[in-house]
């Protein structure tokens, strides 16, 4: 009789709490989305899931910044050795930089402009966070990072400067990266007219093959000097890019944005999603994150194109930007390229289609994102 009231008092059943039935809930709706709506699959379903295993009781499978003990259990142990320690965030934009093709933007130097103008909801958000709701500002700053819907530079800065606050902000950042397509072309519509989506932008200028290998070596160094701080994840971003671009390292290339990438994929989604326990994730600050990070998003958005609409009044009438492309000045590559694609295609009935032309935009848009990171932790950290 002992044996069977032991094995009743440990089942986790029994243990259950109201919070982990709304994460239940949280976490089904995070999978549902990737599996039902494809929004961002790779990464919803591990969180999800994640999200899942951390709020069943006793199971022992959920990860804090927090936690204290000799032997750390499962996802904890991966926590503490690809997150703590910053890892996973950097071999994820190693594997970025191997899948990214950067001649749309040095085809189209100005664009460049346009994705650092994307960053505007990063700041704008982050003041927001520090002066009206109270946040610190360390705490502000991993908030803001979310406007540059960069989910592995959220997660990396976060992890240095909040790391309390990383379910809800890695949550905020992967959620809204999924719904770019729901939340831009309203934002787009609203700011361009009829006659600005019409504008048909001319090729692009050819890319030599020196220009593209000497790209990622420059970038890399000129930023990581001036801003010592962004070069773990500028850095193995540019090296990615030369592994690919070289065409002569084309199994490390394969490796990286291939097999490497989607196993740090795993990892990283299931640990931030084991972040999200019941308890310390429904809070009222979870809810201003939410609030502040969707803000932050729309802010970038807005960036982006109005600071189209300023170039072109000093441009050309042949030579003008179609501003649309200012809303893929987000990090959340290729996806953000492919909603202005889809969008000005349907508005222009298939004459306009500016699917590469939006492609510079948003990788300057990677770069801006992680230089914006760079930026906090030298000023906070």
């Amino acid at each position: 009789m002992e044996v069977w009231q032991k094995l009743i008092d440990q089942a986790g059943l029994l243990n259950l709490t109201w919070q982990n039935g709304v994460m239940f809930l949280v976490a089904g709706t995070l999978i549902f989305l990737a599996i039902k709506k494809n929004f961002e699959p790779l990464l919803l379903i591990p969180i999800g899931f994640g999200a899942l295993l951390a709020n069943i009781p006793l199971a022992d499978l959920s990860a804090s910044s927090s936690f204290k003990g000799d032997h750390a259990p499962l996802l904890q142990l991966i926590y503490n050795v690809g997150i703590k320690t910053e890892l996973l965030p950097p071999v994820i934009f190693m594997g970025v930089g191997a899948l990214t093709d950067f001649r749309p933007l040095l085809g189209r130097p100005i664009t460049f402009l346009l994705g650092a103008a994307a960053q505007l909801g990063i700041f704008v958000a982050a003041l927001g966070a520090y002066y009206l709701f109270g946040f610190t500002a360390k705490e502000a700053a991993s908030i803001g990072i979310i406007g540059g819907a960069d989910g592995p530079t959220t997660i990396f800065l976060t992890a240095k400067l909040a790391p309390h606050l990383l379910g809800a902000v890695a949550v905020a950042a992967y959620s809204y990266m999924a719904l770019v397509p729901v939340i831009q072309p309203p934002i787009i519509r609203l700011l361009t007219t009829r006659e600005e989506r019409e504008i048909d932008m001319p090729q692009a200028k050819p890319v030599s093959h020196t220009a593209v290998i000497v790209f990622p070596i420059i970038t890399c160094m000129l930023a990581s000097l001036l801003i010592p701080s962004c070069a773990p994840l500028l850095g193995m971003l540019m090296f990615g890019n030369l592994l690919r671009e070289s065409r002569v390292t084309d199994r490390l290339s394969n490796t990286v944005g291939g097999p490497l990438i989607n196993i740090v994929t795993i990892f990283l989604g299931l640990t931030v999603g084991a972040t999200m326990e019941g308890t310390g994730f429904l809070q009222p600050r979870t809810l201003f994150i939410l609030v502040l990070g969707m803000f932050a998003f729309a802010s970038s958005t807005f960036g982006g194109l109005i600071f189209a609409k300023f170039i072109n009044l000093f441009m050309a009438h042949d030579k003008r930007i179609n501003p649309c492309i200012g809303a893929a000045g987000v990090s959340a590559v290729p996806m953000a390229a492919r909603v202005v694609q889809s969008f000005v295609s349907k508005e222009t009935d298939g004459r306009v289609n500016p699917l590469m032309a939006a492609m510079g935009p948003n990788v300057a848009g990677v770069i801006g994102s992680a230089v914006a990171a760079g930026v906090f932790l030298a000023l906070l950290q």
